[in-house]
Parts: C-alpha cells; sequence; structure tokens
C-alpha cells in the first residue's frame, strides 16, 4: 500500500489491482471502504473489457476464450515501477495466465498524481505484440453521498450540467449486456436527482461522448466532488435495487462497454472497442477534483 499526501488530501493506492482505496480531506472519507455486504472494491481498473461479452465469451480469430465481468487487471497485483513525493505508477505486464483468457501481449501502466484538490489518473496501454491489439478500458470509483440517511427521498444529485437536456442512456437488460434501446434522462436544471428508485434501471450509460463532467452534490444541492473526462462513454450506477440501504454512487468514465445482448461477432468488431497496432501506446485517463476543501 502506498500514501500520496500534501496538505489538502491524504491517497492509498494497493498493488492489488493498482486500485485507488482512499481519498481523505478534513477528516472525510470521499472513496467507498469496500463493504462486502455492498461491494467489495473501491476503485477498480477495468480491463481488457468494461462490462461484460455475451455469455462470458468472446471469437478472435475463429478461437472462443472465456472472459469475465470487466476483464482480469483488477485481480491482479501490479508492480511500482514509478515513485515521487506526489505520484506513483504500478504497471502489469502480460503473462501465461492473461494470454489464456485474451491472446494479447501487453503492459498497462496506471498512475495516479496528487494536485491541490485534484487527483489525476492516467493509463497507458502498450502493445508489445506483433500484431493488431484490440481492448478497453474504463474506471469504478465509487463515492460516498454526503450525510446518507436510508430514509431520505433524495441522497444526492449529479451535476451534468446545462445542456443535460436530451440526453440518451441505455442500459442493460439481460446478463450485464445492453440493448438498443435508448431513453431520455430527466433532469432539472442540470441536474440528476439520485434517490430510492433512481437505479431500478440497474446502470445509467451515456455514450457518443454526450458528457465529459460530472459533479457529485448533496442533498441541498451543494458539490463536494467532481470527475473531468474525455472518455466516449460514462456510465453512473448503485446498487440500490439489490441493496436499498447502499450508502454510495459509481462515476464511470469508460473507453468501451459491454455487448449487446446476443452479439456473437469477432472481438475486434465489438462496439467501442479501442485499436492498437504493434509497438504503439493508447494514454487515457480523468481527473478527481474534490470541491469542498
Amino acid at each position: 500500500m502506498k500514501t500520496l499526501s500534501n496538505d489538502k488530501i491524504t491517497l492509498q493506492i494497493s498493488e492489488s489491482g493498482a486500485e485507488l482505496t482512499s481519498i481523505v480531506a478534513n477528516g472525510n472519507e470521499y472513496l467507498w471502504q469496500a463493504d462486502p455486504k455492498f461491494w467489495q472494491r473501491h476503485s477498480p481498473v477495468l480491463f481488457p473489457i468494461v462490462g461484460r461479452v455475451w455469455n462470458n465469451h468472446y471469437t478472435h480469430k475463429g478461437k472462443t476464450y472465456e472472459l469475465g465481468q470487466h476483464g482480469f487487471a483488477r485481480d491482479m497485483d501490479f508492480q511500482l515501477s514509478y515513485e515521487e513525493e506526489n505520484a506513483v505508477v504500478y504497471s502489469l505486464e502480460s503473462n501465461e495466465e492473461t494470454l489464456a483468457k485474451y491472446p494479447f501481449p501487453f503492459v498497462l501502466e496506471i498512475g495516479y498524481r496528487l494536485k491541490e484538490n485534484h487527483i489525476e489518473v492516467i493509463w497507458n496501454v502498450q502493445n508489445t505484440g506483433e500484431k493488431e491489439m484490440h481492448f478497453q478500458i474504463g474506471a469504478h470509483p465509487a463515492f460516498y453521498y454526503r450525510d446518507f440517511n436510508v430514509l431520505d427521498e433524495v441522497h444526492a444529485y449529479v451535476g451534468i450540467g446545462p445542456d443535460a437536456k436530451g440526453l440518451q442512456y441505455i442500459s442493460p437488460v439481460e446478463k450485464g449486456c445492453v440493448s438498443p434501446a435508448r431513453h431520455t434522462l430527466s433532469t432539472q436544471d442540470g441536474l440528476m436527482e439520485i434517490g430510492r428508485e433512481t437505479f431500478a434501471c440497474d446502470t445509467y450509460i451515456f455514450d457518443n461522448s454526450q458528457v465529459n463532467h460530472l459533479v457529485l452534490c448533496d442533498k441541498d444541492k451543494k458539490p463536494y466532488l467532481s470527475m473531468q473526462f474525455s472518455t466516449p462513454l460514462v456510465a453512473i450506477w448503485s446498487p440500490s435495487a439489490v441493496h436499498p440501504d447502499v450508502p454510495f454512487i459509481c462515476l464511470e468514465p469508460w473507453y468501451g462497454r459491454c455487448d449487446q445482448v446476443g452479439y456473437d461477432g469477432e472481438f475486434k468488431d465489438r462496439e467501442w472497442m479501442q485499436h492498437l497496432k504493434p509497438g504503439k501506446s493508447f494514454t487515457g485517463g480523468y481527473t478527481i477534483t474534490l470541491e469542498d476543501i
């Protein structure tokens, strides 16, 4: 476990999954602390897929592979490859275990940099093989509601901006995969109300780069955390449909998403895939800002 801190924020990062496990400022913990009653993760990195492939199987060049939800990186130990006062980088290299599930040699680097009230998360994917590589990568951080009370009708608000009218989303409908049906998000003054029934649809997935900034607000609509990203998709999720007393929400920037129900095409032809030529690299990420410190 590594600790990064400045005069505002203290972070903790685990070598297991290179996962951010704590964000503390002014005595408040912002990041969900992985109570297994609800969800036993904090902020996993999703790689080499985001979500599920249909029936947990996919086809590449005529061969079928099995791969579970969100891939395998979140469950593997990374190596610390770089460290300075307010930044660390962890790396994961493909091996026999990964190649059995995902036949592409790679190096995945996950970095964290603390700057004032900002937490920069940087991903770098390198294709170390001799053929084109196909992948997805995404974030899944969970943040506490402020002053949570299970009896409240409203737990929080998510600010999506003044252009939020007409935003379209899709949701999982079967085995963690989506249908093509699109729905229009209901907002008021650019705010999405989060209450006990909000996640009856499980997950809100916004695609086509409709959203690049989210603001998490308390019950009085006061901002306390925001996220900035340039990913083509972002999801908002909480398991409150199963656990009505769950005290957190996930804001998830993604370069990719799950399959449509029944997809049986080639892995490379899945929607929202990223592609890397041999020897090339991909860089992405997002920034968390604590707005109330």
